[in-house]
């Protein structure tokens, strides 16, 4: 069984008699420093820091309340590792407590779950089974060639990460300066990744929940990379597969390729009809299983056209297009409609 730590309050007075800085639960509190505002924000004189000296301070958002200041991180910084608090030129070290849990995350996936991907992929996400330590990710995650060479930057390696609200999903982004024909990062280095050979993807047994506690396991993802994959998504290609009156039978849609998971279960539905998706076939084919049975009558597939297969492409528009070339499709509605009846028994 997990044991959680508990949060203890703490009360730090400041060098400064008249300045005190209090860690909450959650937030940040400082008394002392008034209830006007600074020309600069209170993120001039009031700032939250986690890790080496030499990072930024934790973002997040701050509000008065009565005579003291509270910063809310836009991420749960946790108890278990070191922070501190830079208030009115005065620095509080909160050291991290000493955790008492087992070892119980892991990698439950990796979108796409295919294993031929295209040279231009464009993203990964991560699907963690708790929600995971923010600010390590650089640290933890590392892509290899097939003769264990690693890829030096192959990801875009953003200050802010990003992650789902739970915690649980990290959005891994190929540096698109890498996959874009005709830019100066792809012209220099090449693309990150290589038509024909093969690639693992690993997270390090080392990332850290929220508490603070390393993973149960490691993951790794080995893959073979296709050619590169130009072409927008065109729903009129997709095949339908109605179901029957008077069942809650799935309505199906195959793709003839691998979509982009998270972004099919949001963006395409059913319009009127509650339900629940389903992905299969390495994200290539999408079902809808209705709440209740189907009527006899027409419906309406939904999809936005923020729809995206792996290498970024939307419903109508390629991620890419060569200066050289013309585009003779081209798309800029919000919603393309996927008309169908439902026959009678």
């Amino acid at each position: 069984m997990r044991v959680l730590a508990t949060i203890t309050l703490l009360v730090l007075p400041a060098v400064a008699a008249d300045v005190i800085v209090r860690r909450d639960g959650p937030v940040f509190r400082v008394a002392g420093l008034g209830t006007t505002e600074p020309a600069g924000g209170w993120s001039a004189v009031f700032q939250v820091h986690v890790g080496p000296q030499d990072l930024p301070p934790v973002m997040g958002t701050y509000v008065t309340e009565g005579s003291e200041v509270v910063f809310k991180p836009r991420f749960p910084v946790s108890d278990t590792v070191d922070c501190r608090v830079v208030a009115g030129g005065t620095t509080i070290v909160f050291p991290g407590k000493a955790s008492s849990t087992e070892p119980s995350a892991h990698v439950r996936r990796v979108f796409p779950t295919a294993w031929k991907i295209p040279a231009n992929q464009l993203k990964f996400y991560a699907e963690f089974s708790a929600p995971m330590e923010k600010g390590q990710a650089w640290e933890r995650i590392r892509l290899k060639n097939s003769v264990g060479e690693t890829v030096d930057l192959a990801f875009l390696e953003i200050e802010q990460e990003l992650w789902d609200r739970e915690g649980k999903r990290l959005t891994l982004l190929f540096d698109p300066g890498r996959i874009k024909r005709g830019v100066l990062p792809r012209e220099q280095t090449g693309a990150a990744l290589r038509a024909g050979e093969t690639y693992t993807l690993i997270i390090d047994q080392e990332y850290r929940d929220a508490e603070g506690v390393p993973m149960k396991q490691g993951y790794f993802k080995v893959f073979q990379v296709e050619p590169e994959d130009r072409a927008f998504i065109d729903p009129a290609k997709w095949e339908v597969r109605i179901p029957r009156a008077g069942t809650r039978d799935s309505l199906a849609i195959a793709f003839g390729e691998s979509i982009d998971g998270p972004l099919a279960q949001r963006l395409i539905s059913v319009e009127g009809v509650a339900g629940a998706v389903e992905l299969g076939a390495f994200e290539a084919l999408w079902r809808f299983v209705p709440e209740k049975p189907w009527e006899a009558k027409e419906y309406k597939i939904l999809v936005d056209t923020a729809l995206e297969d792996l290498a970024g492409n939307r419903v109508g528009r390629p991620f890419d297009v060569d200066v050289f070339e013309r585009i003779t499709v081209r798309t800029d509605r919000r919603v393309v409609t996927l008309p169908f009846r439902v026959p009678r028994k």
